[in-house]
């Protein structure tokens, strides 16, 4: 029984990069075996243990073999005659192919140091085009390590257009798929995961709705925007991913993508808000107009949320910034108004909604006007 370290470890230590997490193989090895040395099995679907001290994950040896369409169609298996470069050829890309022995060997049958030396996103064999949720972590890698220099090669980026023309992407589980878009949300380079898509031809069957070139440089433009401050949350970057669209669309592909409720209330919101935001006069703004743009955006009981869509709004329209400010000088000045004043001078039911609203309005006015000299 031999255990490798595999996969991001070894290669984030080529890289000189922290290892986070470390993962291993185990070569020779039965479940029973395991177990007798005081392992924890906690794989469903295959022998995966964890380490009586460590807890770190030991996974035995297996291959795996197609049985049908999608991410689900596979066979696991994994017995002690599986040798380290069998279970290493399943894996995606030669960076992540490779082990480390006990004694600090390299083991790296397919040359992923040389391709982290090239900084080249690679393959491992023809196997990878039997799982299509490869394409997106791929594409996943490109962003994490697009500052580092690494691209997709070009015979990948070739096997990856020939899966997405066979149709392999169409049986992809939406979960799935919001996984991988929820982490590429958050790598070094988002926008470097949907330009992968893009040329392989994946984005047209994930989000259709981004494919044209123009729409695309937006949605970009955004993302990039977005992600450049610090702490951004992933509503507020899928917000941005897709700010150019309609807010009908938007709240379409939202659904679709199975986002989060809050991931797709801020993108319904973000694109609603859009339009409306282009057809204020920044010079001569209605009190109005911003108090009912206020009430659609519900500040009183989410200005959480608020900040948020003006922080993507931001983004996604550059040039509106002066009307954006006077969006928050007017939440600012309407979220003064209390209630409870108004109750205590005999202001009750409609009336009392009718007063906290004349009151807001006031305030707005007053807050605006010297925009209007």
């Amino acid at each position: 029984m031999q255990a490798y370290l595999v996969g991001g470890a070894v290669r984030d230590e080529l890289l000189g990069l922290e290892v986070k997490d470390r993962d291993w193989v185990v070569v020779g090895a039965t479940p029973k075996e395991m177990l007798a040395n005081g392992f924890k099995q906690v794989g469903a679907d295959f022998p995966v243990f964890l380490h009586p001290r460590t807890r770190e994950e030991y996974a035995l040896a297996r291959t795996e073999r197609k049985q049908g369409r999608g991410y689900h169609g596979f066979t696991v298996y994994s017995a002690p005659d599986v040798t380290l470069e069998q279970d290493l050829k399943r894996r995606d890309l030669t960076i992540n192919a490779m082990a480390k022995a006990e004694n600090g060997d390299l083991v790296d049958p397919f040359e992923g140091r040389r391709d982290i030396e090239d900084r080249k996103l690679r393959h491992v064999s023809e196997a990878f085009a039997e799982d299509p949720l490869r394409i997106l972590r791929t594409a996943r890698f490109a962003a994490r390590f697009h500052p580092l220099g690494f691209s997709v090669c070009d015979q990948t980026m070739a096997l990856m257009k020939r899966m997405v023309d066979s149709g392999e992407v169409d049986h992809l589980v939406p979960e799935r798929v919001w996984q991988e878009f929820q982490r590429a949300l958050h790598e070094q380079a988002p926008e470097a995961f949907f330009e992968v898509l893009r040329d392989c031809g994946a984005l047209e069957v994930l989000i259709p709705e981004l494919a044209s070139e123009k729409v695309f440089q937006l949605a970009m433009a955004a993302l990039g925007c977005v992600h450049r401050r610090l702490h951004a949350e992933t509503e507020e970057r899928f917000a941005a991913l897709l700010s150019p669209l309609d807010a009908p669309v938007a709240k379409d592909r939202g659904k679709a993508l199975k986002a989060p409720n809050d991931c797709q209330n801020l993108a319904r919101l973000v694109t609603a808000f859009t339009p409306q935001i282009r057809d204020i006069d920044a010079q001569s703004p209605e009190a109005e107009t911003l108090l009912d743009l206020l009430d659609q955006a519900d500040v009183w009981r989410r200005p959480e949320r608020f900040s948020q869509l003006t922080k993507v709004l931001e983004c996604a329209l550059p040039g509106d910034s002066l009307t954006l400010d006077l969006l928050r000088t007017a939440s600012e000045a309407a979220t003064g108004v209390e209630p409870r004043t108004l109750l205590a001078q005999g202001y009750k039911g409609k009336k009392l909604g009718s007063a906290i609203r004349t009151e807001r309005l006031k305030r707005i006015g007053d807050a605006v006007a010297p925009t209007n000299h």
